[in-house]
């Protein structure tokens, strides 16, 4: 029983890190990426659909990212959906494929994704450390009905503390090197 809660604990804050890891992505770094624009919302045949399923995304340089769709007809509904989304990007069409060049960000607007990515990191160790109020409720409510034993709850508890402490490190982790990253000129 105590396994399950540790084993549901970790579960939620794994998927609570991956969750950060696919935000952090989509922010620009100046370096091309295909995270930054894989997930973008496209309207095709009147439903919106993710772009990296539309289109293969490739580096060809440090700075550029190359689209190329699968279908012809929907370039210009990906051009559209660069245009509308909030990257800042001006797509270069030549008819057959879409490049994105990705400017330096100057000094300010690296600050600014550094507080970004400190925003961000924020909020997913709000929600770990509201995964770990629920598991430790649930262990009481266990030791209330007399399904474990008071040492076990305090032992439950100590572990369930455990487990965020390494989720948080890795949070703290994850932000840092975005914030290196972001930095880099």
């Amino acid at each position: 029983m105590l396994k399950d809660v540790y084993q549901e604990t970790e579960d939620r804050m794994e998927k609570a890190v991956k969750a950060l890891i696919q935000e952090l992505n989509t922010i620009r770094t100046g370096r091309a990426n295909p995270s930054l624009v894989d997930t973008l919302p496209v309207e095709y045949y009147g439903t919106d659909t993710p772009l990296q399923e539309l289109a293969s995304i490739s580096v060809p340089e440090a700075r550029m990212l190359l689209i190329r769709p699968y279908d012809p007809s929907s370039l210009e509904n990906i051009e559209r959906a660069i245009l509308k989304s909030d990257l800042g990007l001006m797509p270069n069409n030549d008819g057959e494929n879409i490049r994105l060049n990705l400017p330096t960000p100057t000094e300010e607007r690296r600050k600014e994704l550094v507080k970004v990515v400190g925003s961000k990191a924020e909020d997913t160790r709000i929600v770990i450390r509201n995964i770990r109020r629920e598991s430790i409720r649930n262990l009481r409510e266990f030791e209330d009905e007399n399904l474990i034993t008071e040492d076990d709850l305090h032992l439950g508890e100590e572990k369930v503390q455990e487990i965020t402490d390494q989720f948080i490190e890795k949070v703290n982790q994850i932000a840092e090197r975005k914030e290196v990253e972001i930095m880099e000129v």
